[in-house]
């Protein structure tokens, strides 16, 4: 994400099907003034000056894209079956070998960490995520920088690579990661050139600085995917498919995880919704590589709609930035909480006790009930009956 002027499927769905649901202890919420994910956006949003409000909630040129995002979630309903025995939910999943608690990860969300907390950086996401059971993507561009934020987590995070100059400067940089403990390298791949984010512009907001010469981006090609995985000798993680097409090429040079994203509509404008890429990388992938998708999604029922649809896990963006915003480390956690939550109230009502059992007959094509657009999943967001 940019730097702004003002700040101060190698299918996994096997490993679900357990007789015993995972242990959940019993413990005190963290930020325990938050009752819903609707209350976390509306802390977020006092406590972001305008200038963040609007980076973080926009996307590039006509927003087209970032609204199709929603859209695509909106226009799927669930069918639900009834008198299956669900007393006992497990969520679990697992990423390249690792169990997580629950198929949601902490997103790359660029640089926006350190906007919110200059001293800390990705750290309390890190943490928060670990203490949830599940785990964090960090950016080159994250304060306080990769070994930091790996020194501070208690787990091997992965590390997401933005390319910002030559073949040696990413040598360099894979190495670092690499001596850090980080487990996978993702690399985007959608970001060739940068988009235009007219909500910055507007607010004379849009000074990119930390990227470097954007040449290297715009030259990166399918074959150095294959030098960076030798070099570091971990499993590949290719973001920003978008096409059929392109996870097939991406499972032949080496992914591990094909991962689904349009870069939260922040990057190319009239694009399609990750829901509506969805179906087409599941089909080409053909089990040969995980699948990961973002792209607006921050309810239970859209990660269970995603996972229906043949996703294996599900990244968390603006969602995670507004739970920084609103209560730090405490806030992310507790956004896990309820999201948690909600996932496994909505498989209960759906009638699923485990992803096993999860699969596109409990998705139906629908008309959305409201426009969509980026905050369409709270719809309550004028609700606000005391201030926390």
């Amino acid at each position: 994400m940019a730097k702004l002027k003002r700040p101060p499927r190698k299918s996994t769905r096997n490993a679900h099907a357990r007789a015993h649901p995972v242990p959940r202890r019993a413990r005190k919420p963290a930020a325990p003034q938050f009752q819903s994910l609707q209350e976390i956006v509306l802390a977020a949003r006092r406590n972001l000056s305008p200038d963040l409000w609007n980076h973080l909630s926009g996307g590039s040129d006509s927003e087209t894209t970032l609204r199709r995002n929603r859209y695509a979630l909106d226009c799927l309903a669930l069918r639900q079956r009834v008198l299956v025995n669900v007393v006992n939910i497990d969520i679990s999943t697992t990423l390249l070998g690792k169990r997580l608690a629950l198929p949601v990860f902490m997103a790359p969300v660029g640089g926006f960490v350190g906007f919110v907390n200059p001293r800390q950086g990705a750290i309390p996401v890190a943490r928060a995520a670990i203490a949830r059971g599940t785990t964090a993507f960090i950016s080159t561009a994250a304060l306080p920088g990769l070994e930091e934020t790996a020194a501070a987590a208690s787990e091997p995070l992965i590390f997401h690579l933005y390319v910002r100059s030559d073949h040696q400067w990413i040598k360099d940089i894979l190495d670092r990661a690499k001596a850090a403990g980080y487990r996978a390298l993702c690399v985007t791949v959608d970001r060739n050139y940068y988009g235009r984010r007219e909500r910055d512009i507007i607010n004379r907001a849009a000074v990119r600085d930390g990227f470097g010469d954007p040449k290297f981006q715009a030259s990166l090609c399918w074959n150095d995917l294959i030098w960076m995985k030798e070099r570091m000798q971990l499993p590949l993680i290719i973001k920003g498919i978008a096409t059929a097409e392109d996870a097939r090429m991406a499972v032949e040079h080496g992914a591990d995880v094909v991962y689904v994203s349009n870069h939260g509509g922040r990057q190319l404008d009239h694009g399609r919704g990750a829901m509506q890429i969805l179906p087409e990388i599941v089909a080409a992938v053909a089990g040969r590589a995980g699948i990961m998708v973002d792209g607006s999604f921050c309810r239970g029922t859209d990660i269970v709609k995603a996972i229906a649809a043949g996703a294996d896990l599900v990244g968390i963006g603006r969602l995670q930035c507004w739970a920084l915003a609103a209560a730090g480390e405490e806030g992310i956690v507790r956004m896990l909480e309820l999201l948690e939550d909600e996932v496994i109230r909505c498989l209960g009502l759906l009638g699923v006790p485990n992803f096993a059992g999860l699969d596109q007959s409990y998705l139906h094509a629908a008309a959305p009930t409201a426009p969509s657009d980026v905050f369409s999943a709270f719809p309550l967001l004028d609700v606000e009956p005391y201030r926390y």
